[in-house]
């Protein structure tokens, strides 16, 4: 029952952070001039948009258009990262363990694929390869907790180490205590420092281009906010 809750829960919170749309203009996060410059930003502007909003069952059609958009400009990073991140999210929101595993490893190749390409963010790479980890062990984590808990961290630290304060390093750290079992050192208490990390570095973090990776801010603050409505339901329940 204990592994049936957690990879549920797992599977929400990875869900919510990778489905998170880019903050509107004057928001905190968000890039003053938001107007695209030319015909391949618009496309992938849209498409980017259309990746956060879209449910799973539509993203096979996104993420052909992202192809399209690799093929247009293929020493351009932005369109296998995005790749990889819709089949994470197609991921999440599968049933089938088997099917689980054919979007993680599509996303891993579609990761692999940008890693390799001239000007790509490394710390962004290293925090979306943290995400796709925190994939497979949703695929089973009793038996996969144990090898890819080190992998997600290891990421994230090298990911901290380029980019000190990346939100969403933060974020992915902050939601591996999180569904942690407290035996091993998880649970709200832990997790509540780096989610308030992150919300802080949001309100401050501003994205290289209209398309740099700039999601997961509604994800901290709906997560600060269940937390302190569990606080509070707990702390009535003792009364």
């Amino acid at each position: 029952m204990k592994t049936t809750l957690l990879t549920l829960a797992l599977a929400a919170a990875s869900f919510a952070a990778v489905a998170q749309s880019q903050p509107a203009a004057g928001a905190p996060g968000a890039i003053a001039a938001q107007a695209p410059a030319d015909a391949y930003t618009a496309m992938m502007a849209a498409t980017i948009a259309e990746l956060d909003a879209a449910p799973a069952a539509a993203l096979p059609a996104t993420i052909a258009k992202l192809e399209r958009a690799a093929s247009a400009k293929p020493a351009d990073w932005l369109p296998r990262y995005y790749q990889a991140r819709g089949y994470v999210k197609m991921s999440f929101a599968a049933k089938d363990g088997e099917q689980k595993e054919k979007f993680l490893d599509q996303a891993q190749t579609a990761l692999d694929q940008a890693q390799k390409l001239p000007g790509a963010d490394k710390a962004e790479l290293l925090v979306l390869q943290a995400y796709l980890y925190q994939g497979r062990i949703q695929v089973s984590p009793m038996t996969r907790g144990p090898v890819f808990t080190g992998r997600v961290h290891e990421a994230l630290e090298q990911a901290l180490g380029l980019s000190p304060n990346n939100p969403r390093a933060l974020l992915v750290l902050g939601n591996d205590f999180y569904f942690r079992p407290k035996m091993f050192g998880g649970g709200a208490d832990a997790a509540r420092p780096y989610y308030e990390k992150a919300r802080q570095s949001f309100a401050t973090f501003k994205p290289a281009t209209v398309l740099s990776p700039n999601w997961g801010e509604k994800t901290v603050t709906a997560t600060l906010q269940q937390m302190a409505t569990e606080a509070a339901g707990s702390t009535t329940a003792t009364k």
